[in-house]
């Protein structure tokens, strides 16, 4: 009877030493991403169109050192907009070079049903790439239009 209480406590003292070498579920299928400053966050990568088209709706919350990254096919002039997002973003537009070309900052949910009735933002200039972060955080950052991202 002794050896099955040893062998748990065994198998807990390897747990709890694994724990500290992984890395957090939340950061499985994200890849870090450094913003002008210096300041590393992690992001989730869409590359597919239907991942792209779903983006952030319907979620509750990003958090602070978080954002999504759309990696389009090539460069263009990429309107993004608010259906169905439950909270404010900041959308930031990236050339080839990974160089900030736009920033569309606090942009609020769009509180229509209709797709139709909700405002585009952005795509004024050529982007290949498209970053959302939480609402404030090109600010909180100090992100600036010119500024090169890395990843």
């Amino acid at each position: 009877m002794l050896r099955v209480p040893s062998v748990l406590l065994l198998l807990l003292f390897v747990l709890a030493g694994c724990e500290k070498n992984s890395q957090s579920v939340d950061d499985f299928q994200t890849t870090p991403l450094t913003l002008p400053s210096g300041k590393q966050i992690r992001v989730e990568v869409l590359t597919r169109q239907a991942d792209m088209m779903r983006g952030m709706m319907f979620r509750e919350s990003l958090a602070p050192d978080r954002g999504m990254l759309f990696v389009h096919g090539s460069p263009g002039l990429y309107q993004y907009w608010m259906y169905q997002v439950r909270i404010p973003l900041d959308i930031l537009w990236l050339d080839r070079s990974r160089q900030v070309v736009e920033i569309a900052a606090d942009t609020p949910p769009c509180p229509s049903k209709s797709a139709k009735e909700c405002p585009s933002f952005g795509g004024h200039k050529m982007a290949m790439y498209v970053l959302e972060l939480p609402g404030g955080a090109a600010a909180r950052f100090g992100i600036p239009v010119g500024g090169t991202v890395k990843f």
